[in-house]
């Protein structure tokens, strides 16, 4: 085995992991930073699968301001990440997030709204007929009213996770192809980290671990001698073809019923016109399950889409696939260092909001390890030790 030694070890490079890399180094931290992956193809990443929404209406002031600096980071992503001869593109469509709220949900809806604004969150109210200016061929027959974050919107996931790696890395992260299999701890907490790739087995010494495992952070955390809450749940999405060129841009649109859809732009000239849907099953069983079930669009998605806009009845799926949500009991992150293993940094937990939070979610780790504290954004909130607590930070607007 071989013996180096590093100043920060993050185990995931993903978004999180490459969002804290890239924050550490531009913040001015000169060590040596390691970001180890398992699998470089990226096939099992939440980020690499996800839909890649970002928004700010969220019931809580720490999400608001999480998603809220992401929002400004993503609007300036593609300058910062176009390093070295790579170019970047995040394809960010700040379209909106549009919930389509029906008679049943008005008033709880309303009580958002007034809630999310006093919070600072950008949000409009839409009467029905501003619905259909803007999406014309909705069904909104039970639709009450909108609500519509005009900053919100969507990127392109892929180009996201590969735009942060290279800007990562041109600032001096050291990807290493290779799975973590120890940790080590001593009384001063944690010592080292052994990774075992094709290379062989190498253990690094090092004071500062980031878990930045995604939905597989609850394993990384038993090796550190500590449970973690988090769970791996299987998220379905497919991408749709479009019968014809649309004639307008969709926003995320969010159906009471559970199905979301966004569109999905050529990036190139002459491009399919394709939308990506969505719906989560509340039910799915836990479990690193990856296997797709094209078949759920027709037995679950189909009908609700349709009877929401008719006119795409005649789109047809070319794509199924399957992600990981990273689940916590009250379906919010865990970000911190943990009190019981010094030198262990947590960016876990998003529950299917990783992409959206990931810069403000490195950022806020960054500050952490070269200060202590974060001054940016306010993280208390997410602490782990408030499911020992009995202390859940729950936040009502969750899709």
């Amino acid at each position: 085995m071989s013996r180096e030694t590093a100043d920060v070890m993050i185990i995931g490079g993903g978004v999180v992991g490459s969002s804290v890399a890239y924050h550490l180094r531009r913040d001015g931290f000169t060590g040596r930073i390691i970001v180890a992956e398992r699998d470089s193809t990226y096939a099992r990443a939440s980020s690499f699968l996800a839909m890649g929404g970002v928004r700010q209406q969220f019931g809580s002031a720490a999400n608001i301001a999480m998603a809220q600096y992401s929002i400004r980071f993503y609007r300036e992503f593609d300058e910062r990440m176009s390093v070295g001869g790579y170019i970047a593109r995040a394809w960010l469509r700040q379209r909106g997030y549009l919930f389509l709220v029906n008679h049943e949900s008005a008033e709880r809806f309303e009580r958002r709204l007034e809630s999310q604004r006093a919070l600072g969150a950008k949000v409009e109210r839409l009467s029905v007929s501003a619905i259909r200016d803007r999406v014309p061929d909705l069904e909104l027959g039970d639709i009450a009213f909108g609500l519509i974050g005009p900053e919100d919107g969507y990127a392109n996931p892929r180009q996201v996770l590969a735009g942060f790696r290279a800007g990562a890395a041109h600032e001096g992260a050291e990807y290493v192809d290779a799975e973590a299999i120890a940790i080590e701890l001593d009384a001063g907490g944690v010592s080292g980290v052994t990774l075992h790739g094709p290379d062989g087995t190498t253990r690094f010494a090092t004071r500062t671990v980031v878990n930045a495992a995604g939905a597989y952070a609850s394993h990384v955390g038993t090796m550190a001698g500590v449970e973690l809450p988090v769970r791996p749940q299987r998220q379905h999405l497919f991408r749709l073809e479009l019968p014809r060129t649309w004639p307008y841009r969709f926003p995320m649109v969010i159906d009471p019923g559970g199905v979301h859809w966004r569109h999905d732009d050529a990036t190139e000239v002459g491009g399919p016109d394709r939308i990506v849907v969505a719906k989560t099953n509340g039910d799915e069983p836990e479990g690193e399950n990856l296997a797709a079930d094209p078949d759920r669009f027709e037995r679950d998605v189909r009908a609700d889409l349709v009877r929401r806009m008719p006119a795409l009845a005649d789109a047809t799926m070319v794509e199924g696939w399957a992600g990981l949500y990273e689940m916590t009991p009250d379906h919010n992150a865990i970000i911190g260092e943990h009190p019981e293993r010094k030198g262990f940094y947590l960016a876990n937990g998003f529950s299917g909001h990783g992409l959206m939070m990931a810069p403000a979610t490195g950022k806020a780790v960054a500050d952490l390890i070269r200060t202590g504290k974060s001054e940016t954004v306010d993280v208390s909130k997410f602490d782990v030790t408030r499911f020992s607590r009995g202390e859940m930070f729950w936040d009502d607007a969750m899709i």
